[in-house]
């Protein structure tokens, strides 16, 4: 595809968490911050805090799933929809991040140590889009030697994301993963309900309902 946002997105990113990487005052001005979206009105944190990483590691692990998911699913969405489907992506992707964003807000919009980074938000919005287009799809994980079913692997992520979440206490903003998650599926549903149909039908043949 001669055209990719996907490619302008993990290219963009890069190039905005570089700077960061060696620009501790940028990369302040870029975090998710609830406290300081809420008592300086700083909104653009919602957003911003998608470009930035924590280090070289967490960057091309985001832009690796993105780039693995996100060119199948905006090809898919360009298929299907034409030059609309590159404004569905896009907001698939950038309102993803928003939305993912929401609930760790609320729950830590008064706390004054809380700060987070990462695309992860958007980029889970992305996977699960594109698991739930493609629910027969396989996935690969690190040290497993096997492939995971798409259907399978989406709901034992947003099991063991919602678990941690609620747990808290770590240094992963797992509750933005599942909402990022919750809102790519939304997003599918809201502009193909079929598919939704679909995956219901699939899982109910899986485990013998249907």
């Amino acid at each position: 595809m001669a055209f990719s946002v996907t490619i302008i997105i993990i290219i963009l990113t890069a190039i905005v968490s570089f700077n960061a990487f060696n620009n501790p005052d940028f990369k302040f001005k870029m975090l998710f911050y609830p406290y300081k979206v809420k008592n300086n009105k700083e909104y653009y944190r919602f957003f911003s805090h998608m470009l930035i990483h924590g280090d070289y590691l967490h960057l091309f692990f985001n832009m690796f799933v993105l780039y693995s998911f996100g060119t199948i699913m905006e090809e898919s969405l360009i298929f299907n929809y034409g030059t609309v489907g590159l404004v569905h992506y896009v907001i698939l992707y950038v309102i993803g991040g928003f939305v993912a964003g929401i609930w760790p807000y609320q729950r830590n919009q008064d706390n004054i140590h809380y700060m987070s980074l990462g695309a992860s938000g958007a980029v889970s919005a992305v996977l699960f889009a594109s698991i739930l287009w493609y629910p027969n799809g396989g996935i690969y994980l690190m040290f497993i030697p096997f492939e995971i079913p798409s259907w399978l692997f989406g709901f034992l992520y947003l099991g063991f994301e919602y678990y941690m979440s609620k747990k808290g206490n770590t240094s992963v903003a797992h509750d933005a993963h599942f909402g990022g998650a919750l809102f790519g599926i939304a997003y599918v549903l809201l502009i193909n309900f079929d598919k939704g149909v679909e995956f219901v039908s699939l899982i109910g043949s899986k485990i013998g309902f249907i």
